[in-house]
């Protein structure tokens, strides 16, 4: 989940095929945990998860995708740390470190200016207005607020929770908020532009 945090920083580049293979794999893991629980280990899905969150590490090299590698580290540090008391939890345990760890990246950008979505967005405006930057530090509020609802829902369905439910949140309703939440901002800013233009 989150997985294009270390995407290239150009939007004219397109996007590495590693990079688009982990995005697709970060998106089947509840999928290979939910189908596979019966047949493999827990510390089996604990390695896969691992083995995930390393090639995401190592896929941010560039100098302004290693703000990402410290939140990496903690998500596999707390996945290696719960794998050593509950194996079962661990495997569960993916999308909170992701979801908790992305959102670290989002929220400290908000501390230290500009924010996460403005320096995106520079990519594209260099000379963003002050009302785009504000614009922009209130979706990075929006998505630091998002990511830590989800890992809190998806850990409670991780402890307490049915398998099912832990699934059906992590592998498919978050993604369909995400993609909501993505599609409601592009209709917002091109409101905003619109009513900009016009004034």
């Amino acid at each position: 989940m989150f997985s294009t945090a270390c995407m290239p920083s150009s939007r004219n580049r397109p996007v590495p095929f590693g990079v688009a293979a982990l995005v697709v794999a970060g998106a089947l893991y509840p999928a290979l945990v939910y189908g596979g629980r019966a047949l493999v280990p827990p510390l089996a899905f604990v390695a896969v998860a691992l083995a995930l969150i390393g090639a995401r590490i190592a896929a941010c090299s560039a100098p302004e995708a290693r703000v990402w590698r410290l939140p990496l580290a903690a998500a596999a540090a707390l996945v290696g740390l719960l794998a050593a008391l509950d194996g079962a939890l661990a495997a569960k345990a993916y999308p909170v470190a992701l979801s908790l760890g992305t959102a670290a990246v989002f929220g400290a950008s908000l501390r230290q200016p500009p924010s996460l979505v403005e320096r995106f967005a520079r990519l594209q405006e260099p000379d963003l207005p002050p009302a785009g930057q504000a614009y922009c530090r209130t979706v990075t509020m929006v998505w630091t607020v998002w990511l830590v609802v989800n890992a809190a829902v998806a850990g409670a369905l991780a402890l307490w929770g049915s398998d099912e439910a832990w699934a059906l949140w992590t592998g498919l309703i978050a993604y369909i908020v995400m993609g909501a939440l993505f599609g409601g901002e592009v209709l917002v800013r091109r409101s905003l532009r619109r009513r900009h233009a016009g004034a």
